[in-house]
């Protein structure tokens, strides 16, 4: 398959997230990543397989979405047949970020007879697609909490073996907690300097409400080094 440049991934649109794991796989922050992804490998059992994975945070400006987009690549690069699936569709990034048409995604899926499949991109990335977020419904919530989304997740098991949902900030709407209470795991993403003790209490609040597997946490925003500024936690 062949790649697009990573300029087209990263600054055609200003809403669109750094793919530093594209950019510059030997940076210290594309191994933080992977890092990540050896951790969610470890955590796996045999009795529990980890396929379904949320990433969201307290609140907005934390890094949700460029954690989900980089963490889905890293999964990729390691041979994994990925998926990764736009749930944000308030604010959605993830077709800004990969340079994707987004008249048909995820809402379209829930609402029509769209099947994932017939819905699905390829992001230029070996190994891995994109379900953008699609048209914005006035419903989101709802839509989440469907039985069509049974569905929906169901089928994505079917063809991959990673799918992982970037979701809205978990304290801000109900999405993420939803989507949290079917998933096999959740990352919480958090920024130094940007998330609140609060916010970040009531988020695990809300996770442990709905008996959510906490895989860990993504610490971001460290001023170490110029690139050195992500750090994972195994809860």
């Amino acid at each position: 398959m062949k790649k697009k440049s990573h300029r087209r991934h990263t600054l055609e649109n200003s809403s669109a997230v750094s793919l530093i794991s594209v950019a510059d796989k030997s940076s210290q922050i594309s191994e933080q990543y992977r890092t990540i992804r050896t951790n969610i490998q470890f955590a796996l059992s045999a009795d529990q397989q980890i396929q379904t994975i949320v990433v969201t945070s307290s609140g907005p400006s934390e890094g949700k979405s460029t954690t989900a987009a980089n963490l889905a690549v890293v999964l990729a690069d390691s041979g994994q047949k990925v998926l990764l699936i736009d749930a944000d569709m308030r604010k959605p990034t993830v077709h800004e970020t990969f340079s994707l048409l987004n008249s048909n995604g995820l809402s379209m899926v829930l609402t029509t007879k769209h099947s994932v499949l017939e819905s699905i991109q390829p992001s230029g990335i070996e190994n891995l697609t994109i379900l953008t977020s699609g048209p914005k419904p006035p419903n989101p919530s709802e839509l989440l909490g469907s039985a069509r989304m049974d569905r929906v997740i169901e089928e994505a098991r079917g063809h991959y073996d990673t799918i992982i949902f970037d979701m809205p900030p978990i304290v801000a709407v109900t999405d993420a907690q939803l989507m949290a209470s079917r998933a096999d795991g959740t990352i919480l993403v958090v920024r130094e300097n940007v998330t609140r003790k609060e916010s970040l209490a009531k988020a695990k609040e809300l996770l442990a409400m709905v008996q959510a597997r906490v895989l860990g946490v993504v610490y971001n925003g460290i001023q170490k080094t110029k690139d050195q500024d992500y750090y994972y936690s195994n809860k």
